[in-house]
């Protein structure tokens, strides 16, 4: 009577709560598990996001840095 390990896993991951769910990938090597993203990380983002349009808008075309028009 030989049990399957990874059948066994993904029962006991059906009992824990969402956020704590692993994935296994590659012959379980490497495990992912669901999360957030903590929201220091989306303010970055968005300031990004922020700068990227105001660069792209002020500095858009024209012949170049240093170049009159």
């Amino acid at each position: 009577m030989s049990q399957n390990p990874d059948k066994n896993s993904s029962e006991q991951n059906k009992t824990l709560p969402h956020h704590q769910q692993t994935e296994k990938y590659g012959d379980g090597h490497i495990e992912a598990r669901h999360g957030r993203i903590n929201v220091w990380l989306i303010i970055v983002y968005i300031v990004m996001f922020v700068w990227a349009l105001y660069y792209g808008f002020t500095y858009w075309g024209g012949l170049g840095p240093g170049l009159s028009y």
